[in-house]
């Protein structure tokens, strides 16, 4: 097999929103014999996508959009929701999760860890995030990742984030997909709908998702897409200008964060062909000249994504029946 630069292109892109939409009647009335969907919006790219999809495929009629904010959330990001929904005629209800993630401890937990690494960590005045750097794909290393504070003039300093601070870090933001799962089936129970969710490919397969949480759905339309390729539906479909060209951000933090900061050390367009050629063993001496990389290079994030892939394992398992 031939690796080129397009070789994720599709070549009807209509023909392809047009099977995802059969399909995703099928699954709704059909299997699941529901009488709609509710899909979680947020201003991104891929639940955009995914609400254009069931839309164009269920009517807006029958699909609501659910916005869930909290108190780190952007204001960008619920601006551009209400766009994406009126462009698409569905319904929205928005619901502030913040009370819930305060009753689960999600933001003290969260800082009480943050504070261990910097002492002078202050919630009301500083920001934080988390991230790992794309110079550590170049080590074939695990990957080390870095807790950053934004100071209340502007300033940043960046530490090494211990596991145990990280762990903690991560499992008290993690009830924020989980809020937000139990609230997209709240809706969808009362309404008799299904909860239609929204990771990609490289989320699904890299495990760039929280269990029971954005990976809590009924069905997944985008998951075996790449993230050029869901562009490449979200142009087809009308989907906003301004949420096609907004960068893909974790929305999860205090502080400003992409996705490739958090989690996948590549731009998307390096990182879908790099995948594709991964997950169908073409050889890092092909990949090297297409990708202006060395074949040493290669294999260095050939290891990553095979690291990712071991450690994400038991995302993708359902429970162990006995």
């Amino acid at each position: 097999m031939q690796l080129h630069k397009d070789i994720l292109v599709f070549d009807n892109v209509a023909s392809v929103c047009e099977n995802i939409q059969n399909e995703i009647r099928s699954q709704i009335f059909s299997v699941l014999h529901r009488r709609g969907a509710v899909v979680g919006i947020s201003g991104g790219v891929d639940s955009s996508v995914t609400l254009a999809l069931a839309a164009t495929a269920l009517g807006p009629d029958k699909v609501l959009g659910l916005m869930l904010p909290e108190r780190d959330s952007s204001s960008e990001s619920a601006l551009l929701a209400q766009k994406l929904a009126d462009t698409f005629g569905v319904k929205t209800i928005t619901e502030d999760i913040t009370g819930a993630l305060e009753g689960f401890g999600c933001y003290r937990r969260r800082d009480e860890a943050v504070s261990v690494v910097f002492p002078e960590y202050d919630p009301k005045t500083y920001k934080m995030k988390i991230g790992i750097r794309q110079s550590g794909l170049k080590t074939g290393l695990p990957p080390v990742f870095y807790l950053t504070i934004v100071k209340p003039d502007g300033s940043e300093e960046s530490k090494i984030l211990p596991v145990n601070q990280y762990a903690q870090i991560v499992a008290a933001s993690n009830f924020k997909q989980r809020s937000r799962m139990s609230m997209l089936y709240y809706h969808a129970e009362r309404l008799h709908y299904a909860v239609v969710g929204t990771p990609n490919k490289h989320e699904v397969e890299q495990g760039f998702f929280v269990k029971y949480g954005d990976g809590g759905a009924d069905l997944m339309p985008i998951g075996n897409f790449y993230k050029t390729q869901v562009y490449q539906l979200a142009k087809h479909l009308g989907v906003p200008e301004e949420i096609i060209k907004r960068t893909p951000t974790t929305d999860t933090y205090s502080a400003e964060q992409t996705q490739e900061e958090f989690f996948y050390q590549l731009p998307f367009e390096q990182m879908d062909l790099m995948w594709y050629a991964f997950e169908n063993n073409i050889s890092a001496t092909e990949v090297a000249p297409v990708m202006d990389m060395s074949a040493d290079e290669v294999e260095k994030i050939f290891l990553s994504f095979h690291r990712k892939q071991q450690t994400t394992d038991y995302l993708r398992r359902g429970p162990i029946h006995f």
